[in-house]
């Protein structure tokens, strides 16, 4: 992903949906029910994961579809660069998607 995922600081509301992918391309499906996804969310001027977020499975997860929603406290933290770490856990065995979900949050205006 190249351009990152832009949110606005104090939402309580953003909801982002993925679809995930097997490496021939097909989508991953995610329907099995002990298959879940979640995100790690960090600062990108840190190591320390900031929350872990666990996504809901779309239409049962057969198109590979799941959806999050950043939590209010996460997006109390400073306006900054952060970045998101996708984690398929299939029953115990993990799987971590390889490219890093970009985003920028940004202050809210503020009013008069």
């Amino acid at each position: 992903m190249s351009n990152p995922i832009r949110l606005v600081r104090g939402d309580n509301r953003p909801y982002i949906k993925l679809r995930l992918y097997q490496s021939d391309g097909t989508v991953l499906n995610l329907s099995d029910g002990s298959i879940t996804v979640s995100v790690r969310f960090r600062s990108v001027t840190t190591e320390t994961i900031l929350t872990t977020i666990n996504c809901t499975k779309l239409n049962g997860g057969v198109n590979g579809e799941c959806r999050f929603a950043v939590p209010l406290a996460t997006l109390n933290a400073p306006a900054g660069p952060y970045e998101g770490e996708v984690v398929v856990d299939f029953g115990g065995e993990t799987q971590t998607v390889y490219d890093r979900l970009k985003f920028q949050v940004r202050e809210r205006f503020e009013a008069a």
